[in-house]
């Protein structure tokens, strides 16, 4: 029995990783952006994101001075020039002059004792490719204490500041830096330590859903696009059956939809792949599932790190029971950089909002 809740929680783990996408989970209530001195300097080109809910420009407080003059074509600064000055505390300056000031690190967000965080991240590596995104970026909270499970969804195209890079993309700190690289990009941003990692790739996202026999998915609302090797496919609302390479479409789905469509889309496939999981047909199938994590997910997680999390595994019961918070378009205000790039600028009050609350900070 022991043996099969320690499948269960890595499972549980692997599941959420796997059948995460690009995008955003459903809005906590009464998150706003506000205005402060740690709002980021929003360009005079920037644009609010194209959603229904429209964020907030943030107020320009703070106009940092002892960034260099730019650099013209003609002397380009290879990441081995003199680092650029300025006030980055313990982290890494940047190796390359940012696209905009890159704002003041955050403090630590205070947290209950004993609660661990792991970050889930899901590459869009392939087959014989090296190089990757993690275009699924996840912060999994878990408080043993009051038995609660949270779950924080960063968008791909949030442009932060990497320690030691420059301000970018977050979804490439982890290809830069490693997990070290990630592990500081969230310390300085978000103000939150990730304990461990778990990162999964698209094919094995496949083979844990074919694993547990498909999944019955709760689809909100009918869904038409292209699909390979299929043209038009189409999936009515209601109780849909799905194969890995089903879920797989289903979660990726962009031609006729948006990133915030895709979050609930992501929402009711973990939602089923977690139902499946605690299902007996799921327990009975773990050690097939534990072959597949151990074999394609990457991860600094051992069975000594899950096993004080076991009890509070065997209380969730269900789905309802993990909190959903996003980083999404009340955080976020669209700007194309000079390189002609379309990033999320954060709106830095307003994600420290939802970060505290995913944090459970006193």
């Amino acid at each position: 029995m022991r043996y099969s809740k320690r499948l269960l929680v890595n499972s549980l783990i692997l599941l959420l990783t796997a059948c995460s996408v690009p995008g955003m989970l459903a809005a906590p209530q009464g998150t706003s952006p506000t205005q402060g001195p740690l709002a980021y300097q929003v360009p005079g080109d920037a644009t609010l994101t194209p959603t229904p809910f429209q964020p907030l420009p943030p107020t320009p407080t703070y106009l940092p001075t002892n960034l260099p003059a730019p650099v013209t074509p003609a002397t380009p600064v290879p990441p081995t020039a003199t680092p650029i000055v300025g006030n980055w505390g313990n982290f890494p300056g940047p190796s390359e002059p940012p696209s905009i000031a890159i704002p003041p690190a955050v403090g630590p967000i205070p947290q209950p004792e004993g609660q661990v965080n792991i970050l889930l991240l899901g590459s869009d590596q392939r087959p014989e490719d090296g190089g990757f995104r993690t275009d699924t970026i996840l912060l999994l909270t878990l408080n043993p204490r009051d038995e609660s499970a949270n779950l924080t969804s960063f968008p791909r195209d949030l442009y932060v500041y990497i320690p030691g890079w420059t301000m970018q993309r977050i979804n490439t700190a982890q290809a830069h830096g490693g997990f070290e690289t990630t592990t500081m990009t969230f310390e300085y941003n978000f103000g939150v330590h990730p304990n461990y990692f778990v990162m999964i790739n698209f094919w094995s996202f496949v083979q844990v859903i074919d694993s547990l026999g498909g999944v019955d998915v709760e689809v909100a609302v009918p869904l038409g696009d292209h699909r390979d090797n299929y043209g038009y496919y189409y999936v009515p609302a209601g109780t849909a059956n799905m194969d890995g390479e089903t879920a797989l479409w289903y979660v990726r789905s962009r031609y006729t939809s948006s990133d915030f469509d895709r979050t609930r889309r992501q929402q009711e496939v973990i939602e089923a792949s977690f139902r499946k999981i605690l299902s007996l047909d799921g327990i009975k199938r773990a050690p097939e599932l534990f072959k597949i994590y151990s074999e394609n997910v990457t991860t600094n997680l051992t069975f000594g790190d899950v096993a004080p999390l076991l009890p509070l595994a065997a209380r969730l019961t269900d789905s309802t029971q993990i909190r959903r918070y996003y980083i999404g378009p009340a955080q976020v205000t669209g700007w194309i950089t000079p390189t002609g790039a379309q990033v999320l600028l954060p709106n830095r009050e307003a994600v420290l909002d939802v970060m505290h609350q995913a944090l459970n900070s006193p």
